[in-house]
């Protein structure tokens, strides 16, 4: 196991540095002034454009430009904004608030849709199969802002069950609903997967001896049917946290949550090349880990795995 993890972990290197500079290219690239707007309604004076330019070195190569930032990276350096703010105070703001989210909508997608996927699973064709699967039909068709403003205005201006935006406080109880409707889409591909997983395994031999063995189904299901259904459930829920982050800002926008998707669009609206980098470097980071993880699980839950 410990071969395994310390290969997994070298093949992160080269990704980390291919996506980083990728992304740092891709944003530097995008045309337009950066100091547009800068300084109100008259354009910059060239004195300001010259001394912002040789600060952010921005008359260098993008490989020289990339180095430095990588290298102030490493020492926990993201830079700072064209008003000077710092970007990681930025994110130590932003990204906890979007984390929160996020964990909480990945709880509520891994709750409902592994149970809704289980136990249509084990009884397809019926009432709650048919209902699960028009249910998370429904759900993957309609577009999140959709979801979320139908929610915003029925639960909150009609029925005043919640409250429609997010408090500062950034309580569980104010993230269900933000968190049910960014989780919407990936809560019923788990179903989806789930219901298929557990539908095929259940025919495998090993279920039909376990059952002949006389063992309770609650443990033909709980350790040996569930245990072998859950790799690509796994799957999807390990790659999912990044995507639920990188992709809150519609949901973040509606609910009025102070997280990074709002940064991003605000640093893209305003030309702030280095936040976006930074940010999405963040996620990259995310991203990587979390892949990691789901890959030990796959070892953990089929020991073949890491022998391969």
């Amino acid at each position: 196991m410990g071969r395994y993890l310390l290969r997994r972990l070298l093949q992160l290197i080269p990704v980390f540095i291919g996506t980083t500079f990728l992304i740092y290219w891709l944003v530097w690239s995008v045309p337009g002034d950066p100091f547009a707007g800068k300084c109100g309604e008259r354009p910059c004076p060239d004195s300001y454009v010259n001394l912002m330019t040789e600060k952010f070195k921005l008359d260098q190569s993008i490989w020289v430009q990339y180095g430095n930032y990588m290298q102030n990276l490493f020492r926990g350096d993201f830079g700072q904004t064209f008003g000077g703010r710092e970007i990681g105070d930025i994110i130590a703001t932003s990204y906890p608030n979007t984390l929160k989210l996020a964990l909480v909508a990945l709880a509520i997608e891994a709750l409902i849709g592994l149970t809704a996927g289980v136990l249509t699973g084990l009884r397809r064709n019926g009432f709650l199969d048919n209902l699960v699967l028009v249910s998370s039909l429904f759900l993957i068709a309609l577009p999140i802002f959709v979801i979320g403003f139908v929610m915003q205005w029925v639960l909150g201006v009609q029925w005043g069950i919640i409250k429609p935006t997010v408090s500062s406080e950034m309580r569980i109880s104010e993230l269900i609903v933000p968190g049910f409707v960014l989780g919407s889409a990936s809560m019923a591909y788990i179903a989806r997967v789930a219901r298929t997983s557990i539908a095929e395994n259940r025919r495998a031999d090993y279920v039909r001896t376990a059952i002949a063995k006389g063992l309770p189904m609650r443990r033909v299901v709980g350790v040996h049917l569930l245990r072998n259904s859950l790799i690509p459930v796994v799957t999807l829920l390990g790659t999912d946290l990044g995507a639920l982050m990188g992709g809150a800002i519609v949901t973040e926008g509606i609910f009025q949550v102070n997280g990074i998707g709002r940064q991003v669009f605000r640093a893209i609206t305003t030309k702030e090349s280095a936040t976006v980098v930074s940010i999405v470097v963040v996620l990259v980071l995310v991203y990587l880990v979390m892949n990691l993880l789901v890959d030990l699980l796959y070892a953990a839950l089929d020991p073949r795995i890491r022998y391969e």
